[in-house]
């Protein structure tokens, strides 16, 4: 039995309709406005009694028979009133899947605006670096990278009875000079907390860290990034700190698939580390990666952390949401212990792009922890946190609270090694990377990007000013066979800097060579592939006989062979084509094999031409 229904009686949003009537020729009115397919609404004995008289549908409440309908019908008419529908563009409902017709409808109509209006990512880091330390945060323990397994673990690791935490002294330094590099305000008085949680390879069951009142807070952290095009325009930006804390790592855990078990290595339980907190001011996977390359900079510049994250020391969690702009922040995901800066940026795009592909399919986002294959080049879900861990936060009694001092408060009599002096490490903080790129510019006239490079490789800057301080070479030029040749060959290679086998010094005894005119540009290429093999330059001249040709009549000779041998070449010149005199040098280059100064050769040439 069909019946044409313009609206129903009911309640919406909660609230009772007073005057139907008046609501039902209000949405005839907006429907007219906006034309839509006429829609009938079936209904079937299977939903509603045929006892219902037609003529009560209208009224504000409908009769009992009505009251008895199937609850899959009452759940339809309940998502109309809700205003997901209005009576011109209803879907038609007939049998059983009337309900599943109309969410699927709403799904497909709300992908649909979903893709036509464009989205803003949202993209918070949180960072945990190891402090350099040779101790552990709360115990005598050694810190060592790759020691056996369960070798450097103290009773107070293993959280045996009676054992309690001695603070270690170079970890709150560490913090303050990380605090003070960032901009951070230092809390003169900040308090440890126990957070609790079970884990295998954390045997007290709490880790010790700073929820309530951490060490530092309210920083920022500039850094810099390559956008236009062809990536040839430095831009830079501002990333807010929300607090610095101190905490305890957890161990390790070693899962052998083969057996179904997992060992546990407490070497790790226990080691100081600084969490950064960073506010969700970024909004793409460039920019997240560009700002842990500044602060990893920072820290090895502050010696507070060596930040190395092959080894595990800097370690970066990334919380991403996506919304269209001007809507609240939607539902984030957090990827965790993501351990390169590449992988990073690679993690947050495609996060950022599942997240908008899934939303704009009519899914929802779930707020949960997944992790990054670097394999796979995507995410994937470990666990879910829709339902809040308790980690019943509560004081550490075995801890009183940390005070600091500044110059002002500093007890009388009292030597900057009893007391953390914050004033006192402020003097000694060193130049930070972003002071040090500048002086690179001004004291090398050197460009800007090539400042960001010197930095960026460990251990280059320091090879550079070794070879500028050797060589009588101009620094921009000794710095392009550095990056060029020098970097290039290691990256092929897969070498840091200080594995070159090229020294610094043996590098400027060749570019003195070149500088000086004993050998030419192209045997100095020459020369340095035999470098690589532990040859000195002097010694690869002399095997190979690379010295310029100094003998004038010798070149000219030569030159005029060259000629003699190329007379479409000459031809061309003398029309007035002076480039193809170029390929006339390279050809007497090629017959003395590099040993011939290319000027002196040009210079030549064009006196015989002319």
């Amino acid at each position: 039995m069909l019946k044409e229904l313009g609206h129903l009686g009911g309640k919406k949003d909660g609230r009772p309709c007073e005057d139907f009537s008046h609501a039902r020729e209000k949405r005839a009115a907006k429907a007219a406005s906006s034309p839509k397919p006429l829609v009938r609404v079936a209904y079937a004995r299977d939903y509603i009694s045929q006892e219902a008289p037609p003529q009560q549908m209208g009224h504000l409440t409908p009769p009992t028979p009505w009251n008895m309908a199937a609850p899959r019908m009452r759940r339809c008419w309940n998502w109309l009133w809700a205003g997901n529908f209005s009576t011109g563009n209803v879907a038609q409902l007939a049998g059983p899947g009337a309900a599943r017709e109309i969410r699927r409808s709403a799904k497909e109509t709300a992908a649909e605006q979903s893709r036509a209006v464009p989205w803003a990512a949202v993209v918070g880091l949180e960072i945990h670096a190891q402090i350099c330390s040779n101790t552990k945060l709360f115990s005598g323990s050694r810190v060592q990278f790759a020691a056996p397994p369960n070798s450097l673990v103290s009773f107070f690791d293993a959280s045996l009875p009676g054992t309690l935490p001695v603070l270690n002294r170079r970890c709150v330094e560490a913090a303050v000079m990380t605090g003070l590099a960032l901009n951070c305000t230092i809390n003169k008085k900040s308090l440890f907390d126990r957070k609790h949680y079970f884990y295998a390879d954390l045997p007290a069951g709490y880790q010790i860290t700073q929820q309530r009142l951490p060490i530092a807070v309210n920083g920022n952290l500039s850094y810099s990034m390559w956008v236009g095009t062809t990536q040839n325009e430095i831009v830079t930006r501002t990333v807010r700190i929300k607090q610095i804390q101190l905490e305890q790592d957890s161990g390790k855990s070693l899962h052998d698939d083969l057996r179904s078990q997992t060992l546990i290595d407490l070497n790790r339980a226990g080691v100081g580390l600084m969490e950064v907190v960073m506010e969700p001011d970024m909004c793409c996977g460039e920019e997240a990666a560009a700002a842990v390359r500044e602060l990893q900079l920072i820290l090895q510049a502050l010696g507070s952390s060596q930040a190395n994250m092959a080894e595990g020391q800097l370690r970066v969690d990334a919380n991403v949401s996506v919304h269209h702009p001007g809507q609240p922040y939607g539902v984030r995901t957090e990827v965790k212990n993501i351990n390169s800066a590449r992988f990073l940026a690679k993690a947050i795009d495609y996060e950022i792009q599942r997240q908008i592909e899934e939303l704009e399919n009519g899914g929802t986002i779930l707020n949960e922890t997944r992790a990054f294959d670097y394999k796979l080049g995507r995410t994937i879900a470990m666990r879910d946190k829709e339902g809040k861990q308790d980690y019943r936060f509560m004081p550490e009694p075995n801890l009183p609270p940390l005070i600091l001092h500044d110059a002002k408060s500093v007890p009388a009599h009292t030597s900057n090694q009893q007391v953390v002096n914050i004033d006192w490490l402020r003097e000694r903080l060193p130049d930070l990377p972003s002071v040090k790129r500048a002086k690179l510019v001004e004291r090398y006239g050197i460009q800007s990007q090539h400042s960001f490079t010197l930095l960026n490789e460990d251990g280059l800057i320091e090879f550079f000013e070794t070879v500028v301080e050797a060589t009588k070479m101009n620094p921009k030029k000794a710095l392009g066979w550095i990056l060029k040749d020098v970097l290039g060959y290691l990256r092929q290679h897969s070498l840091a800097v200080k594995d070159s086998p090229i020294s610094p010094v043996l590098l400027a005894e060749l570019l003195n060579l070149l500088e000086e005119r004993v050998i030419s540009s192209s045997a100095a290429k020459q020369v340095l592939e035999e470098m690589w093999k532990g040859k000195t330059p002097a010694l690869i001249i002399k095997e190979k006989d690379l010295e310029l040709i100094r003998d004038q009549n010798e070149l000219e000779r030569l030159c005029q062979t060259v000629m003699e041998g190329h007379p479409k070449e000459v031809l061309e010149i003398k029309k007035g084509n002076q480039k193809v005199l170029n390929k006339l040098v390279g050809q007497v280059q090629r017959a003395t094999r590099g040993r011939s100064d290319p000027v002196l050769v040009k210079q030549i040439l064009q006196k015989q031409l002319s």
